[in-house]
């Protein structure tokens, strides 16, 4: 049977991400068709997290583009790491999960009762019934997590990047967002999932890109995660100039 074909959602066009003229993520083509679950791996400092800000709009490119034509505003959901919040602000649970909400009814928009419906529901289907009225600053890291995706849950977006999810969580909770991240794909939406852990990418992930601050390689995840390819990872990692200025294109670099 001829396999279907899914058209581009996501193109880069030798697009380079940095700070302070400094690259992060360099001269990088490619497609990412849509309903595409896919893992962003590499070595720590690969440009994982630059590359989901950057397709979050978050970080604007020094060289290249991303073109999204398909996309309305508003249609990219965005995770990123735990680390980058500031958990201590006083809001409750119910609060944090209907910021969710926000596109739909404004920054000083009223919550109906369907609203809170919705948010109640979406802490449900985490398996935070019940703790809307807690606060945030009370949370697991579990917790939190299960809180952050409930928010997800109610952006509706059919593009979702997510930046180390399941990192330093337990595992029933790794368990159960997993599932959520595969129902969301079985509904077509495009993920971009930012994965340490290997097994999990081998286990749940069909598609993967390999970035060493350039890509390595980018496709079904067997024929990505081989010992030659993690190898020139690493090694390409550890030969890169955190301050090195804005480089031009090779030729001979990899194309997704």
């Amino acid at each position: 049977m001829m396999q279907q074909y899914m058209p581009p959602l996501i193109r880069f066009e030798d697009l380079t991400l940095g700070y302070e003229r400094h690259p992060a993520v360099h001269h990088l083509s490619g497609e990412i068709p849509a309903g595409a679950l896919v893992a962003v791996v590499g070595p720590n400092g690969a440009g994982k997290s630059t590359l989901l800000k950057g397709i979050a709009g978050e970080l604007r490119p020094l060289g290249g583009r991303i073109h999204m034509p398909r996309l309305p505003r508003g249609a990219v959901a965005y995770l990123p790491q735990r680390g980058e919040l500031d958990h201590s602000f006083p809001l409750t649970v119910f609060d944090m999960v209907a910021m969710g909400l926000w596109r739909e009814i404004g920054a000083f928009g009223a919550l109906r009762p369907e609203h809170q419906r919705r948010v109640a529901s979406a802490l449900a289907s985490v398996s935070l019934a019940g703790f809307e009225a807690r606060p945030v600053s009370s949370l697991s890291g579990g917790q939190l997590q299960r809180a952050r995706f409930a928010r997800l849950i109610l952006q509706d977006a059919p593009v979702v990047l997510l930046d180390e999810p399941f990192a330093a969580i337990d595992t029933r909770t790794v368990e159960d967002l997993v599932a959520l991240v595969l129902a969301w794909h079985a509904e077509g939406r495009t993920i971009l999932t930012v994965v340490h852990d290997l097994e999990q990418v081998r286990r749940h992930f069909p598609t993967c890109l390999l970035l060493a601050r350039e890509p390595v390689a980018f496709g079904p995840t067997p024929e990505v995660l081989t010992d030659a390819l993690l190898a020139r990872a690493r090694g390409l990692s550890e030969a890169l100039d955190d301050h090195a200025p804005v480089c031009h294109r090779d030729t001979e670099r990899v194309t997704m």
